[in-house]
């Protein structure tokens, strides 16, 4: 069974629950959705979502991620109001790349500072459904900062698994004043969700990384946000969203989103925007997927690069994003750290702060420009996923040192004429 984009709305199986089931994507089994834990599929296939029903956009209402609950699986979440994220405008970039329109949909403006709050607003909730007692994730930071807020929210037993030395500062201080339990791991991402992983097998924790196909549903309201401004404040829809890949649940996310739309006939097929995936070089092992024209994901081992939050070498939602990227007629681009860190500092410049993962969306978007690959009539979304200060360390390393100068105005004054 392959995710396409001319996928028909399914039938609604036997184990429907208010009109949603869960559908594996590898064998088309169905599942009901909250009678209990459930991951995957038996047969080890990753699970989706599914509708009886599909909204239009004229059947939205409210702002943030609960504006959608009639695309969600519940009518609502354990919620700090996350969601309503800006799109900037940004004409000195825009100009600089060459495209007709280029927009910045700031994700680092969600509560806890990225985009992982509207993921963790539909898990946490089905876990309180679900009746479990303890959330789990592993994660690069953004992660455990949003389940450590949004369990601690809901009153719940909040474990985070970090791999030790490799997360930024203040990502750890979020998860431990949210409560959290905090376990760093001898070991890289990968190997902290693999433990994870077990922890749910062996029923010890619920698990809401983005293997959970609960907290995509929330992610894909990112999808819908973009799409609606669009078109309320530019005419068209975008022809292009480039976004950083690290788990790949965003790539998976928006996909879906969009294939919902076309079924629900809110959109056309020529309205679907090409998504297009950027990874750090030191650890792009979906691209290297989409350069070989391969079905599956090879894992890399070994991952390094300074934007931490995309430091990861197994995508587990690569067979869902593959699909997305190919379907959409978008593709996926490495791109190195300086580069990352030049888009940061470009991006700050018209006031837009992001973490370094964030700003590989927008050098990603350059090198593309400059292959050709990105035409100069396109109108461009690029997603930036967590805020400036989700890194303080790395901000500081990108920008301008303090200058020392005397206690006094005259000397002040000197010091700014010496600069002419």
């Amino acid at each position: 069974m392959a995710l396409d984009l001319s996928a028909e709305r399914p039938a609604p199986p036997d184990e429907a629950t208010d009109g949603a089931w869960l559908e594996c994507i590898a064998c088309g089994d169905s599942y009901p959705p909250f009678a209990d834990v459930r991951y995957t599929c038996d047969c080890g296939g990753l699970l989706e979502v599914r509708y009886a029903s599909l909204p239009t956009f004229a059947d939205f209402s409210g702002t943030g991620v609960w504006r959608y609950e009639s695309a969600l699986p519940l009518s609502s979440g354990v919620t700090t109001q996350e969601g309503a994220t800006p799109l900037y405008e940004v004409p000195r970039l825009e100009d600089e790349v060459g495209v007709e329109t280029l927009r910045i949909k700031h994700e680092g403006m969600n509560p806890t500072g990225s985009f992982k709050d509207r993921g963790m607003t539909v898990g946490v909730a089905v876990a309180r459904e679900l009746g479990v007692g303890r959330l789990a994730c592993a994660s690069t930071g953004n992660t455990s900062a949003a389940l450590a807020a949004y369990g601690s929210r809901a009153g719940m037993e909040t474990l985070v698994l970090l791999p030790a030395g490799k997360v930024a500062a203040g990502k750890v201080a979020q998860a431990a004043l949210h409560g959290a339990r905090i376990l760093e791991v001898d070991g890289n991402f990968d190997a902290c969700l693999d433990v994870v992983k077990e922890l749910a097998e062996r029923g010890e924790a619920y698990l809401l990384n983005s293997l959970n196909p609960f907290r995509l549903e929330g992610q894909k309201t990112i999808g819908l946000e973009i799409m609606e401004a669009f078109e309320a404040d530019y005419g068209p829809f975008p022809d292009r969203i480039v976004l950083p890949v690290g788990n790949a649940g965003n790539t998976a996310a928006l996909y879906k989103a969009f294939r919902e739309l076309l079924q629900a006939g809110a959109i056309d097929r020529e309205d679907v925007p090409k998504l297009t995936g950027v990874q750090a070089e030191g650890a792009a092992p979906m691209v290297e997927a989409i350069e070989a024209g391969a079905d599956e994901v090879q894992r890399w081992e070994t991952v390094e690069t300074r934007a931490t939050a995309i430091r990861i070498g197994n995508p587990v939602n690569a067979p869902k994003a593959l699909p997305g990227i190919r379907e959409t007629g978008g593709t996926a681009v490495a791109v190195s750290d300086e580069q990352i860190t030049d888009a940061q500092r470009d991006l700050a410049r018209e006031g837009v702060g992001v973490e370094p993962a964030s700003a590989a969306s927008l050098a990603g978007l350059r090198k593309l420009r400059g292959q050709g690959v990105v035409g100069d009539d396109e109108r461009v979304a690029c997603l930036t996923t967590g805020h400036l200060l989700k890194d303080p360390d790395a901000a500081a390393a990108a920008g301008a040192d303090p200058e020392p100068v005397p206690a006094d105005t005259d000397g002040v004054l000197s010091h700014l004429v010496g600069d002419r």
